[in-house]
């Protein structure tokens, strides 16, 4: 009776096999017979497949239980590209105990993922991760981030156990009045003398 219903008409409805049943009797006597015999041992086939899905879906790696260690040390330097005038963070990451055969990790994290400060949507997080060290971020302008050749670089010295990278922010759109003033710079005679 659970796929039993009763329609707008006062027709009975097998809501499994979507049939029409002029009175209970007939609906009882379709509940028995093979098409609603059928649906209910391929609903039951589905259900079990869905179960089996789940039980994989439970079976996630845990996280390693590793003891850390402290905070590694760190190097952040601002930089300017003379010729485009990008603006470019250097982070210098040092790893002196680092587990063997463990590489760094970092990632970028908006404001709105993370959940240790207020959201500001002026900045995202730079966030830097190796075992045994706790993972430390930083807090970095929230504008595009310049992926191009020569641009984004990350390197791993073995012999310092440094980990570095370099970004550099998307060039700054300039607005119209910038353009104007500057073509205003370019277009005035530069030896006026006054007198």
């Amino acid at each position: 009776a659970e796929y039993m219903g009763k329609n707008h008409i006062g027709m009975y409805e097998c809501k499994l096999c979507l049939t029409l049943h002029t009175n209970e009797s007939s609906y009882l006597a379709h509940t028995q017979g093979k098409k609603h015999q059928q649906n209910l041992a391929k609903r039951a086939a589905r259900e079990a497949k869905a179960k089996q899905k789940v039980a994989v879906e439970k079976k996630r790696i845990e996280p390693r239980k590793t003891q850390k260690i402290g905070r590694p040390g760190y190097k952040v330097v601002k930089q300017r590209d003379a010729e485009s005038n990008q603006r470019s963070l250097l982070f210098q990451i040092q790893y002196p105990q680092i587990s063997e055969n463990v590489r760094t990790r970092y990632r970028f994290m908006s404001s709105y993922e993370q959940k240790v400060e207020e959201v500001d949507k002026t900045v995202q997080y730079l966030l830097f991760a190796a075992e045994p060290y706790e993972t430390i971020s930083f807090k970095i302008p929230n504008t595009e981030i310049d992926r191009s050749e020569g641009r984004f670089f990350t390197h791993w010295d073995d012999e310092q156990n440094t980990f570095t990278l370099q970004l550099y922010f998307a060039p700054e759109k300039k607005t119209a009045r910038q353009e104007a003033y500057e073509e205003e710079e370019q277009e005035a005679p530069e030896d006026t003398e006054y007198g």
